[in-house]
C-alpha cells in the first residue's frame, strides 16, 4: 500500500474541519493566471447532514477587488483521495470541488439546501450498449464522454470485435462528433465503407498487450488486442457523480485470459470537469490481482494509457498531423517520435498531439502525474495514436494504481498552456483553514 498512499499524500490537500453557523473559512495559496479555471479538489469531513448536499455555495475573496460567487459540488471521496479517513468519529468524508479563479485567496464555503443548478452535468444509459455524460445548458444537454460497456459476446467474430474491450469515446468540446476512434464499433466515419484502420486502438483507453499470470507467471493474456481467450468485461458500475462542476463514474472491470479465467479486477474511474476553453477529462485506475502475482508489460505501440483519434485521421489527414515535446520542439507534419529509437522518450511529463478531422484542428495534451511508475516510455503515431507504458508487478499488498489527464480543445497549444495545466495537475494548490 506504500505505493497507494504515496499518490494520496501528493494530491491531498489540507484536510478541513468545521465551524459555526455552516460556514467554511478556507484559505488558498495563490495560482498563476495561466494556471487559473482549473479544478481544486479539498478532502472534508463533514456532519452528516452536510453529507447530503450536492451544492454549495461559495464567494471567493480575490487578491485586489471583488468577491465572486462560486459554486462548489461535493462528492464522495475519489480514488486517488478515499483513503484519507474522517478527523473525527460521526463525521463523513465529502470532497469539495471548484473551479479555482485566478487571485483567488480565500474562500466562503456556506452549507445549506439550495436549488440545483440549470448547468450541471447528467448521466444517461442505453443498456447493453453505453453511458453517457453530457452538461445541460438552458436547451439540449452536450455530450463529453461516452463509455462504451456492451457485454462481452463471443458468438461471433463480428460480436467479439464489437465488445472484446470497453473503452471511453471523448466529444469534441461542441459535443457535435467523437474525436475518438471506435474500432469496429465504431458507426461515425465521415465515408461509412472506409477501412478501418488499427481497430484495436480506442479510444480513451488502458491495458497491457503483455500479461502474466498463474504459477511462475506462466499464463499469458493480451488485454490491448485481447486475442485468443483475453478480453476486459465490464462488470458493474460503482458510482456516478454529476453536478454543476464535474460529471464521474466509477466501474469495475474484469481481466480475462486463458480459458476465459480472470486473472485482475480493475476498478477504472473517470472524471469531466466544467471548465472553459476545451475538455478536461481526469482518469484514475487501481488494478488488483485475483490469483496471485501478475506482471503487465508490452510496447511503447500497444500498453499503458493511450488516446486514439478517429479513423478519419488515420484514413485521410494523417500528413497533419503533429507533435509538440516537453523539450519545446514541434515536430514536422506525419512525423514520429517513438522509444527505443528515441531515448528521450521516457517519462514525459506531457505533451500535444495536434490533428485534423473535416476541416477542424484540434489539440490534445496527455498529462502524466509525477506519482505514476517509472519508467513509462512513450510512443506516438501519424494518426494520433499517442501514450506511454511501463513494466510492474502486482500483488495482493500492492496494486498498480495510476492517474493521468486528457485536455482536448479546438485549434494548436503552446507549451506554455501545457506546463500551465501539468502545473497544476502535478501540485495542487495548498489551502489551510483560518
Amino acid at each position: 500500500m506504500i505505493r497507494w498512499l504515496s499518490l494520496v499524500a501528493f494530491f491531498a490537500v489540507a484536510q478541513v474541519g468545521l465551524t459555526q453557523n455552516n460556514v467554511l473559512k478556507i484559505d488558498v495559496a495563490p495560482v498563476k493566471f495561466q494556471e487559473a479555471n482549473l479544478p481544486l479538489t479539498i478532502p472534508l469531513s463533514v456532519p452528516k447532514a452536510w453529507a447530503e448536499i450536492n451544492e454549495v455555495e461559495i464567494v471567493g475573496q480575490a487578491a485586489v477587488d471583488g468577491r465572486p460567487m462560486l459554486v462548489g459540488q461535493l462528492t464522495a471521496p475519489g480514488l486517488v483521495t478515499e483513503s484519507i479517513k474522517p478527523t473525527k468519529d460521526g463525521l463523513v468524508r465529502r470532497d469539495l470541488h471548484i473551479i479555482l479563479p485566478a487571485e483567488c485567496r480565500s474562500l466562503e464555503v456556506t452549507f445549506k439546501p439550495s436549488k440545483p443548478r440549470l448547468v450541471r452535468f447528467a448521466w444517461t444509459e442505453k443498456k447493453g450498449e453505453y453511458e453517457e455524460l453530457g452538461l445541460t445548458l438552458s436547451g439540449p444537454i452536450t455530450p463529453f464522454l461516452r463509455y462504451m460497456n456492451r457485454p462481452y459476446d463471443a458468438t461471433s467474430k463480428d460480436a467479439r470485435d464489437k465488445s472484446y474491450k470497453v473503452f471511453h469515446h471523448l466529444y469534441d468540446p461542441a459535443g457535435k462528433r467523437f474525436v475518438t476512434n471506435g474500432g469496429h464499433t465504431d458507426e461515425n466515419s465521415a465515408d461509412p465503407k472506409r477501412k478501418m484502420l488499427y481497430p484495436h486502438h480506442r479510444g480513451i483507453m488502458y491495458g497491457f498487450n503483455k500479461c502474466s499470470y498463474g504459477d511462475g507467471l506462466k499464463k499469458k493474456a493480451d488485454t490491448w488486442h485481447c486475442t485468443g481467450d483475453a478480453h476486459v468485461r465490464h462488470e458493474k458500475t460503482l458510482s456516478r457523480e454529476a453536478g454543476p462542476v464535474l460529471g464521474r463514474h466509477r466501474v469495475v472491470l474484469g481481466w480475462y485470459g486463458e480459458k476465459n479465467e480472470r486473472f485482475a479486477e480493475e476498478e477504472r474511474e473517470l472524471t469531466v470537469y466544467n471548465v472553459l476553453g476545451g475538455t478536461l477529462v481526469e482518469f484514475a485506475s487501481r488494478l488488483k490481482t485475483t490469483s496471485g502475482k501478475i506482471k503487465v508489460d508490452g510496447d511503447p505501440q500497444h500498453a499503458g494509457f493511450q488516446f486514439r483519434a478517429h479513423n478519419d485521421v488515420a484514413a485521410v489527414t494523417s500528413n497533419q498531423t503533429y507533435y509538440l515535446h516537453p523539450d519545446g520542439s514541434k515536430g514536422e507534419m506525419g512525423k514520429e517520435r517513438n522509444w527505443p529509437q528515441d531515448k528521450a522518450m521516457v517519462d514525459l511529463p506531457w505533451y500535444v498531439v495536434s490533428f485534423v478531422l473535416g476541416k477542424e484542428r484540434y489539440s490534445a495534451v496527455y498529462l502524466n502525474h509525477p506519482q505514476n511508475p517509472k519508467e513509462t516510455r512513450f510512443s506516438e503515431r501519424s494518426y494520433a495514436r499517442f501514450g506511454g507504458y511501463f513494466e510492474r508487478e502486482i500483488t495482493e499488498q500492492m496494486p498498480l494504481v495510476v492517474n493521468y489527464r486528457l485536455w482536448l480543445q479546438t485549434g494548436e497549444m503552446t507549451a506554455e498552456q501545457a506546463n500551465a495545466l501539468r502545473a497544476t495537475f502535478a501540485s495542487s494548490p495548498k489551502t489551510v483553514v483560518k
